[in-house]
């Protein structure tokens, strides 16, 4: 049986392998995590000004002025002034920017789906119990 130390260990290896896999299933490959993060952020919680994207993802101004450039050139977002105060911007998807998004996420969970139907009812059971413990080590 593993130590605690152990078992941390080969947790944490196998959570990255995973993600990077799944962070390898992307609609638009010239997308770099950091992107896909902005455009997710703002697919889940709707428009933000560019201080809190930059809050959210804990970054600088100035670096997620270069990302939310990027991301606006390439069609996914766009800006428009706040109403109450115009020297604000908020930023929000385009269409395109949530189709991207709605299009990732569909080919994430194809991939996880087609990996989960390989295994037993056994291991898919194990699965869902560690998804649960995951979930509540992830919110401590």
């Amino acid at each position: 049986m593993a130590t605690i130390a152990e078992l941390s260990t080969e947790l944490r290896m196998a959570t990255f392998r995973l993600s990077r896999r799944l962070r390898a299933q992307k609609a638009d490959q010239a997308l770099s995590d950091a992107q896909f993060s902005v455009l997710g952020g703002l697919f889940r919680f709707g428009s933000q000004t560019l201080t809190e994207l930059a809050e959210r993802e804990r970054v600088s101004a100035p670096s997620m002025n270069r990302t939310v450039n990027c991301l606006e050139e390439s069609g996914y977002l766009a800006r428009t002034a706040d109403e109450i105060d115009r020297r604000k911007a908020n930023i929000a998807l385009t269409d395109a920017g949530h189709d991207v998004v709605r299009e990732t996420l569909s080919k994430r969970d194809a991939w996880l789906t087609t990996r989960l139907r390989e295994l037993s009812k056994e291991d898919r059971a194990i699965l869902a119990r560690a998804t649960e413990l995951m979930g509540g080590l992830a919110t401590r």
